[in-house]
């Protein structure tokens, strides 16, 4: 793991201690670096209306457009979580935040998740292969 994913994954646990994730108590952080070289994080939160709740990874990136503004480009994304017990636990990135991720980086993006026993390194093209676009 390089400093810079080091970095990434202190900052992406020190954030999902700040979910808001009274329903399913399962708490997620994420952080991204920028092409800028800036780091934004972000932590899922619930709502009783499941269908509004935002992920982790949605929420760092939109706290990175709204420093960077719309040209703003993903260069590494990390991801951890916990649940009830506190145990991280496998969970790579759902659809919707693939898709978003997709729409700020390029198939070459890393992308570091919690697997099973280890974490996880690939990037958006072996995550997402074939996304959408217009």
């Amino acid at each position: 793991m390089t400093n810079s994913t080091s970095s990434l994954e202190q900052l992406a646990e020190q954030v999902a201690k700040n979910a808001y994730s009274p329903y399913s108590t399962f708490s997620v952080g994420a952080a991204i670096r920028t092409a800028a070289g800036n780091v934004y994080s972000g932590c899922n939160v619930e709502n009783v209306s499941s269908g509004l709740t935002v992920c982790a990874e949605r929420n760092a990136v939109g706290a990175a457009i709204a420093a960077e503004g719309k040209s703003m480009k993903v260069e590494e994304v990390f991801v951890t979580n916990f649940n009830a017990e506190g145990a991280t636990v496998h969970c790579s990135p759902c659809g919707a935040c693939r898709q978003v991720l997709a729409e700020f980086s390029s198939p070459d993006t890393k992308v570091t998740y919690r697997g099973a026993e280890n974490d996880i390194e690939t990037n958006m093209g072996q995550l997402l292969p074939d996304g959408f676009t217009f």
